[in-house]
């Protein structure tokens, strides 16, 4: 990415961004802050290595219009393990709410992303590096509560 990703640049066009250090992947955790998805819609694909979430994300960047969401594809690539934690993957009745993804290095460039759920859930992605992508597939569209996700401990939306 090249500049800081400002909330206030939002726009129609359809989000691409890649994330390939640890400051890339807090912009793109704070895009995906409170995205929903189905357990169903998680896919590892070990022969690629990669993790693939079809996810309903908030669109943070979107300021203060109508609330809204979009369809995209989060991928973490050069994945060498996954293990979950506090749900099953697979059960399409299990909905998951994405609270934010982090980075934990080791000491040999290598480390484990973990993607932190509510409800005490998360995934953790044993890694080569950091490479992750998000990408918008779907035109946005009203979101369905009408309002915005709220914290207990706040009430003005994710981390800058």
């Amino acid at each position: 990415m090249t500049g800081d990703a400002r909330f206030a640049d939002g726009r129609e066009a359809p989000l691409r961004l890649r994330a390939l250090d640890a400051d890339d992947l807090k912009v793109v955790s704070a895009l995906v802050q409170d995205a929903v998805f189905p357990a169903s819609e998680m896919r590892l694909i070990r022969r690629g290595r990669r993790l693939a979430v079809l996810l309903n994300r908030f669109r943070w960047e979107a300021g203060r219009r109508a609330p809204e969401r979009v369809q995209a594809l989060l991928e973490v690539h050069d994945v060498m393990a996954a293990a979950t934690e506090g749900f099953t993957p697979g059960d399409a009745d299990t909905v998951l709410s994405l609270l934010a993804l982090e980075f934990s290095p080791d000491e040999d460039g290598t480390g484990r992303i973990s993607l932190t759920l509510s409800g005490d859930g998360a995934l953790h992605l044993d890694v080569e590096c950091i490479e992750v992508t998000l990408t918008d597939v779907t035109r946005p569209y009203g979101a369905p509560s009408g309002r915005a996700p709220a914290h207990p401990d706040d009430d003005h939306g994710p981390p800058a």
